[in-house]
C-alpha cells in the first residue's frame, strides 16, 4: 500500500512556504504522491504546478479537478501542461463537485452526472491522446455543430504515455462508474469493514467494460491524528465529519450523509444532520459515534492505527491518502512522519 499527502485547500491551513515544506518533507519520508483539492477558493492546477518546481520524485494528484469548473478539453490541456512541468508525475483526479458549487459557483446545471461524467472523461481520454476532438455525446457536442469550430488537437504531448484518471464517487452508480472506466477510485470516508460493498460494485462496473481491476487503484482520503490520547484525536476528526454528514449539500441532496447510513448509523446520521441544519455544529459534532470514528480515520495510539492501516491494506487500498488533521507545519509533518513509519512497521 502506497501513501499519499493530502493536502486540503491551500491558504485555509497552510501558506505556500508550508505547503512546499510539507510536501518536500512527505517525499523524504518516502510518500509516493501528494493531493491538492479544491472547492470554491484556491485552484488544484496551481498548487500542483507550484509543487513540481520544488519537488523531483513524488507524484502529483488532483483530488480533486471540478467538472463543472473546467470543459473536459481545459482538463486535458492543464494535466497536460503539469504532466510535462513535473516530468510525468501528474495524476488526474476529478469529480462532480455537488450541486451548491457546481450551479451556484460555477454556474453549472448538476444534471445527468453519470452520462457527463462517462462522456467527459472520454474527450479527456481523447485529447489526452492526442487525437483530433470529434465527440458527438448526449451531454458534449465537439465541435459545436452549424458554427466555425473545427476538430481540434492537443498541442503538448503530455511526458507520460497514459495519465492515470481517477474517480471520486461515493454512491453505488457512481462508484461502479469508477470500475468501467476509471484507472483509480477516491472514495471519501472508506469504510474497509465495507469493502466487499464497493468491490461488487467496481467488479460491475469492470464487468460493462469488459476489463479488469487488475491495476486499479482505490485512493481513500483517510484523516489522521496519532495520539495517545484517543479522545483529543477522535475529537479532531469530529467538525469535519459533522460538517460532511451534516451540512454538506441539503437535507434531501447529502450524499455524505447517505454513505454513513449506509455503512448502519442511519439514527445517527438523522441526528447530526438535524442537530447542525438547526446552528448546533458542536452537539452535531459530540453526536457523532466514536466507532463510526474509528471505521473512517486514523485516530489514537500508534497501536491502533497500526492495526487500522493494516486493515486498509488488507481491504485492497493501494494509495492511502493521509490527511494529517493537524494546524502547524511541524505537527503536520510529525503525522505525516508517524504514519509512514507504522505503515512501514
Amino acid at each position: 500500500m502506497k501513501l499519499g499527502a493530502y493536502l486540503g485547500y491551500w491558504g485555509v491551513a497552510m501558506g505556500s512556504e508550508d505547503l512546499m515544506g510539507t510536501v518536500q518533507e512527505a517525499e523524504r519520508l518516502g510518500y509516493d504522491s501528494a493531493w491538492a483539492a479544491e472547492a470554491y477558493g484556491s485552484d488544484a492546477a496551481t498548487i500542483l504546478a507550484f509543487l513540481a518546481a520544488g519537488t523531483s520524485a513524488i507524484k502529483l494528484g488532483s483530488a480533486i479537478f471540478q467538472m463543472p469548473a473546467r470543459s473536459p478539453a481545459m482538463t486535458a490541456m492543464t494535466a497536460a501542461t503539469i504532466d510535462q512541468l513535473s516530468g510525468g508525475r501528474m495524476l488526474l483526479g476529478i469529480g462532480s463537485s455537488g450541486p451548491q458549487v457546481a450551479e451556484g459557483w460555477h454556474g453549472q446545471r448538476f444534471a445527468r452526472q453519470l452520462q457527463r461524467t462517462r462522456e467527459y472523461v472520454e474527450v479527456v481520454r481523447l485529447a489526452l491522446a492526442r487525437e483530433r476532438v470529434s465527440y458527438h455525446g448526449e451531454t458534449i457536442e465537439l465541435p459545436l455543430p452549424d458554427g466555425p469550430g473545427k476538430p481540434l488537437k492537443l498541442m503538448i504531448e503530455p511526458a507520460q504515455e497514459r495519465i492515470q484518471i481517477y474517480l471520486a464517487a461515493i454512491g453505488p452508480k457512481n462508484t461502479a462508474l469508477a470500475g468501467e472506466i476509471g484507472d483509480g477510485w477516491i472514495p471519501t470516508f472508506f469504510s474497509p469493514e465495507h469493502v466487499a460493498t464497493f468491490r461488487s460494485l467496481l467488479e460491475e462496473g469492470a464487468e460493462r467494460a469488459d476489463r479488469s481491476l487488475d491495476g486499479f487503484d482505490i485512493a481513500p482520503v483517510v484523516n489522521a491524528y496519532v495520539s495517545d490520547d484517543v479522545e483529543l484525536a477522535r475529537n479532531l476528526m469530529r467538525p469535519g465529519l459533522a460538517l460532511y454528514i451534516g451540512g454538506m449539500g441539503s437535507r434531501e441532496q447529502n450524499f455524505y450523509n447517505r454513505l454513513v447510513q449506509r455503512y448502519g448509523f442511519e439514527a445517527e446520521a438523522a441526528e447530526i444532520q438535524d442537530l447542525y441544519l438547526s446552528g448546533k455544529k458542536e452537539e452535531a459534532a459530540a453526536a457523532i459515534p466514536a466507532s463510526l470514528i474509528d471505521m473512517v480515520s486514523l485516530a489514537g495510539p500508534r497501536d491502533a492505527v497500526r492495526d487500522r492501516l493494516a486493515a486498509f491494506r488488507g481491504a485492497g487500498v493501494g494509495t492511502l491518502m493521509v490527511a494529517p488533521m493537524a494546524f502547524t507545519s511541524e505537527d503536520r509533518i510529525a503525522q505525516l512522519r508517524e504514519v509512514a513509519e507504522l505503515a512501514a512497521a
